[in-house]
């Protein structure tokens, strides 16, 4: 006995049969694949050039279903076999589109690579997938990403019609996207509508989530919604999401007494406009990001300023790459290749191309390194490196208890967080020793008693 749960991408962009690159699937193939809990096809109902469509059917066996739930699922004996349906149109049919299109998800495709960075034309359809919450929910999460929104609610039974409809809906979305955000929003989306997942959740979830949800997420209004549902019944994982996403960029992670009332800008975008108005102030002819990650406050810089020289460095190679696409660098002409430039670099080393910058910026990287790491990076900046000015910030940790949801730190990856004595301690030390001053910056909303969440030290040499 099996359940088929059935998805289909469709386009016209010409030539149509182009997004059987797209999607590392060829449309005269039909492929399967061996899931735990059934069998995946890929196969393509329709390959012209005006028009192509790549379907996923999803063919889910109950038995196996109910084998393959880890030992901490509940067991409900007859249960588990007549109850998995529900989850057959989300978590299950996420997991599929996420390995089958993993290649596609991440926007690579080396013969269309200028198409898989586009926006195409795009039909997507989703048989009778769950939602409790009933056509409006579904119009919330996906009408703010930018798709026209068709869902057709199912009958319980169309012989007898005065039972109404059932809570599954037939929905067709319509938009011109990038495919890969696309599949990286029904990844995270689909298992949202019924808030139920099929397996397990450990904190590997949390960076599946991050991963998946990329700039779209981060804007998303309904984004403590979807976190929360992604994340249903994990034991504070929604937390640690919701953490990293307000220190990745955009929602302020404090409970504000009306959920109505307008966002303040939040509290990445203003330690992005601190550090910017230093800069500005400072008039340099150079700047280096050490630790740039994927180039958000970078690529302000080449936009907002007229520096000659700018560079960004990060030890992760997945991150720069990131930060390339973000900087458009392969689509730089020659002048303004030579104004920028990206490396690969570990700030605990030695390293003569940071050196000669006027300014040099730390932003949110110290916390990230082990304290006993800490004087190989002072070296390497305020030794070697010796910029006129250096811009460091990192977490205030008084100003954690603001955050009712926050347990422990706010990224799983800090080493540490400091309160302001401590900071000022040690910008103080770093600074009398390697010949500085230094001048001390909050950022963000002041509370009278826990100070800013962010604390920025400028270093002036000399």
């Amino acid at each position: 006995m099996t359940d088929r749960v059935l998805l289909t991408v469709s386009t016209t962009h010409l030539p149509a049969t182009d997004l059987g690159y797209l999607l590392h699937k060829h449309p005269d193939r039909v492929q399967e694949f061996a899931e735990p809990t059934g069998t995946a096809t890929v196969f393509y109902p329709e390959a012209t050039p005006q028009r192509c469509t790549a379907a996923l059917m999803l063919e889910v066996d109950p038995i196996a279903l109910a084998r393959s739930r880890g030992k901490r699922s509940p067991d409900f004996a007859l249960g588990q076999y007549v109850n998995d349906r529900p989850y057959a149109a989300s978590s299950l049919l996420a997991v599929a589109l996420g390995k089958i299109f993993s290649t596609a998800r991440t926007g690579r495709c080396d013969s269309r690579q200028e198409l898989a960075d586009s926006a195409i034309d795009l039909e997507i359809t989703i048989r009778a997938m769950g939602c409790r919450d009933g056509r409006t929910f579904i119009d919330r999460l996906f009408t703010p990403l930018g798709w026209q929104v068709d869902a057709t609610p199912i009958p319980l039974d169309d012989a007898f019609p005065e039972w109404g409809d059932s809570r599954y809906f037939d929905v067709t979305l319509r938009g011109e996207l990038r495919l890969a955000d696309a599949l990286n929003q029904l990844y995270v989306l689909l298992p949202v509508f019924d808030s139920a997942k099929h397996y397990w959740q450990t904190t590997a979830e949390v960076d599946k989530l991050i991963s998946a949800g990329g700039d779209w997420l981060q804007t998303h209004p309904d984004r403590d919604t979807i976190v929360d549902r992604y994340l249903a019944r994990t034991g504070g994982l929604d937390a640690v999401a919701r953490a990293r996403l307000a220190e990745l960029d955009d929602v302020d992670a404090t409970i504000r007494d009306d959920d109505a009332a307008p966002r303040n800008p939040t509290l990445n975008v203003r330690r992005h406009e601190a550090v910017l108005a230093e800069i500005e102030n400072l008039r340099p002819t150079s700047v280096i990001d050490l630790g740039c990650g994927s180039g958000q406050f970078l690529s302000k810089v080449v936009r907002s300023t007229g520096i000659g020289r700018i560079a960004g460095c990060d030890v992760s190679t997945r991150e720069l790459r990131r930060a390339a696409d973000r900087l458009h660098v392969d689509e730089l002409t020659e002048h303004q290749s030579a104004r920028l430039e990206l490396f690969q670099s570990a700030l605990t080393y030695l390293d003569p191309r940071i050196e000669g910058f006027d300014v040099a910026v730390l932003m949110e990287v110290i916390e990230h390194l082990d304290t006993a790491r800490l004087e190989a990076l002072e070296h390497v900046v305020f030794a070697q490196a010796r910029p006129d000015t250096v811009l460091v910030t990192t977490p205030n940790s008084e100003y954690n208890v603001l955050y009712p949801a926050l347990v422990g730190m706010r990224h799983p990856d800090h080493r540490f967080e400091w309160t302001r004595t401590e900071f000022a301690s040690w910008a103080d030390r770093v600074a009398d020793y390697h010949g500085y001053r230094t001048r001390f910056v909050g950022v963000g909303d002041t509370d009278e008693t826990y100070g800013s969440p962010t604390q920025m030290a400028v270093f002036t040499r000399g």
